[in-house]
């Protein structure tokens, strides 16, 4: 694994300010990244990636959230979360200000995957 499809690379990353003037992934970019975060799907025009998950019941699906909202305050880079059916998370990422993907994007999700395994774990 090349060190741009790196997990360990992503998780252990800093999200950096990404204005409108950063450039937004391509297709092979983005699949390159997405190697390393393998739960997580990439849109068809590679302009976001999701992550669904089933976390057992409401209390435990609030508290997934709450535990990625400070991941992503912290990373000051922040995914859209979606609780349907009192259970069900899908987690989306995209850097809203360049329309598509960045890196940022694929730490976050390392990170996530990272919060999601230790949680289970305990």
């Amino acid at each position: 694994m090349s060190d741009l499809e790196s997990k360990e690379r992503l998780t252990n990353g800093q999200c950096v300010p990404c204005e409108g003037g950063a450039r937004k992934l391509t297709m092979d970019q983005a699949t390159a990244f997405n190697r390393a975060t393998p739960d997580w799907s990439l849109r068809d025009d590679a302009t976001a990636i999701s992550r669904k998950l089933n976390c057992g019941d409401f209390v435990k699906a609030v508290a997934v959230i709450n535990a990625i909202s400070e991941l992503a305050e912290s990373e000051q880079h922040h995914p859209d979360l979606h609780l349907t059916g009192y259970r069900h998370l899908k987690i989306v990422l995209t850097t809203h200000a360049i329309g598509g993907l960045s890196e940022n994007d694929f730490i976050v999700a390392a990170k996530i995957d990272q919060l999601v395994e230790s949680r289970s774990s305990s």
